[in-house]
């Protein structure tokens, strides 16, 4: 249910209509229309779930300052009747990252760091692969995208958990070969989110979870809102996680592996979202008139700095394409409709989310979900936003479920065409056993290849999860099926040979474009350990 309306009682002569409006459930502003929901919030909520088998969602509106919905759907575990409400929580992901780039704007007012003061000022022991860069990365550059890594790079170190620790995993980004040079491309990435985490302890001398409790989450009122992926795993009303594994909707583990906690570990509600929106719309001012941040850190928070690709959207959903298109820190700005758009979304095993802000219309729109469907939070987001801005109808469910069919036809294509491809009556140049031993990867470290039972079975020393059977595909290359199958993520080994036969390196690709990006395999160089 709505919840946090308040009344303004701008004049004495407006009393009566104000106290009419609240008990039709709806807000008046001086001059202005009554603030509602969407007519058929509810059922377009229901068509959704059902459209994209989504169990359960929770829902927050802002608008002029006010909460005008924060609100579950569905249930919290599939299977289960325990319903979804507006305390639910939900693993926000990445849109943890803006929190991230607040605290550091926090000890930006506070004199203690710099936007532009390079990296090593603060942490002397981080190193980058190019010592010039090194040098010259900043703070601000930790948050936007542009450092050289490729999409992903590193992500391995912790994404399925791995035994790696926090300051471990930073450190291994000196191993880390660049995709591009530095500055010139936008390329997603987490793990400079955990630089960035390991700043604020340096200067703050508190860790990155209870800097972001005590500063903002505490001050904000987020009293239902965590900051580790390990909790997850516990209360009671907290959503459990849901993909489509193999074709089938199925309850899959949480994330609870807290190494990356600035760039995903929040865990929110629709109540706590709605707080948040309010005090991003209202540039860093909070309830009472107080500040959380100042103007100036608004400005640099929301103001684009790399430029992201824009190409134009699928023909059912042309109405999306936008004039520009970037990352700022810790958030996404782009156009809809000819307004400004702050934006993120965030994804984990069995949790995807998206917040939308349009400033200039006081609008904000949280969608949280159980369920790792894109479409499912876009659909609702754009229904919601569309009604508030006017704008013509689309029917944004089918929009996107003939997207959703169309990419999953094509996924299945190039799949197949993979399989027509194959050689299967070649052979490998070695015997099985030959492949066995230990490949050690600079940034990542060993991973092992054991000969039993007859097959060859790979083993991520440093994953529990990473443990498949190699089965031979063609040629030098084989696929390694992960014995974990909610992984997803199934992936070539090729092995190269010296002169003399034996393997001089291995290297891996995955073998679906639907493996998530975060496995990014591709940045392996595996060289055999000599025994």
């Amino acid at each position: 249910m709505p919840f946090g309306r308040r009344l303004r009682a701008v004049f004495p002569w407006l009393l009566v209509l104000a106290v009419a409006a609240l008990c039709q459930g709806a807000v008046f502003a001086a001059g202005k229309k009554p603030l509602a929901p969407p007519p058929g919030l509810d059922a377009e909520a229901a068509r959704i779930m059902k459209t994209f088998q989504v169990p359960g969602m929770a829902l927050a509106i802002v608008k002029d300052g006010q909460v005008i919905a924060a609100k579950g759907y569905g249930v919290r575990r599939m299977g289960e009747s325990a319903a979804v409400d507006a305390q639910t929580l939900f693993g926000i992901a990445s849109n943890t990252k803006a929190f991230t780039a607040t605290a550091l704007g926090l000890l930006v007012e506070e004199g203690k760091i710099a936007w532009d003061a390079p990296v090593i000022n603060y942490l002397p022991w981080f190193a980058m692969y190019d010592p010039w860069v090194t040098r010259e990365i900043t703070v601000r550059d930790l948050l936007v995208h542009r450092s050289g890594l490729g999409l992903g790079e590193g992500d391995l170190l912790f994404w399925p958990p791995s035994t790696y620790g926090r300051k471990e995993i930073v450190r291994r980004l000196r191993y880390m070969k660049p995709e591009t040079s530095f500055r010139s491309a936008y390329a997603y990435d987490n793990l400079l989110y955990s630089v960035a985490g390991e700043v604020v302890e340096a200067v703050s001398g508190r860790t990155w979870e209870d800097f972001v409790t005590e500063r903002i989450l505490v001050p904000v009122g987020m009293t239902r809102t965590n900051v580790r992926h390990s909790a997850a795993a516990e209360g009671d009303n907290v959503a459990a996680t849901h993909a489509v594994v193999d074709g089938v909707l199925k309850v899959v583990k949480p994330s609870t592996n807290d190494n990356t906690n600035p760039a995903g570990g929040i865990n929110s509600c629709a109540e706590d979202m709605a707080k948040w929106m309010l005090v991003l719309l209202g540039r860093g001012e909070l309830p009472g008139g107080t500040r959380l941040y100042s103007e100036t850190t608004y400005r640099e928070l929301t103001t684009l700095v790399t430029p992201m690709p824009n190409p134009d959207p699928a023909p059912e959903l042309a109405a999306l394409k936008t004039d520009f298109n970037g990352y700022a820190l810790g958030l996404r700005v782009k156009e809809y409709r000819g307004l400004k758009v702050i934006t993120h979304t965030g994804g984990l095993a069995g949790y995807v989310s998206q917040v939308w802000l349009v400033p200039d219309a006081g609008l904000g729109v949280t969608v949280l979900t159980n369920q790792e469907s894109d479409e499912a939070f876009q659909a609702l987001t754009m229904f919601v936003v569309d009604h508030y801005l006017g704008a013509p109808k689309t029917d944004w469910v089918e929009a996107y479920r003939k997207v959703a069919a169309r990419n999953e036809a094509r996924t299945a294509e190039v799949v197949k065409e993979a399989a027509a491809a194959r050689n299967a009556s070649s052979k490998p140049s070695l015997a099985l056993e030959e492949y066995a031993g230990t490949y050690r990867d600079a940034w990542y470290g060993d991973i092992g290849i054991a000969f039993e039972d007859g097959k060859l079975v790979m083993r991520f020393t440093r994953t529990p999860a990473l443990v498949g059977d190699l089965e031979h595909w063609q040629y030098d290359t084989f696929l390694v099926r992960w014995c974990d199958r909610d992984l997803r993520a199934d992936a070539y080994v090729t092995f190269s040979l010296n002169p003399d036969g034996t393997i001089a390196r291995a290297t891996m690709l995955p073998a679906s474009p639907d493996v998530d990006f975060s496995y990014d395999f591709q940045d392996l160089l595996l060289k055999p350990v000599k025994k």
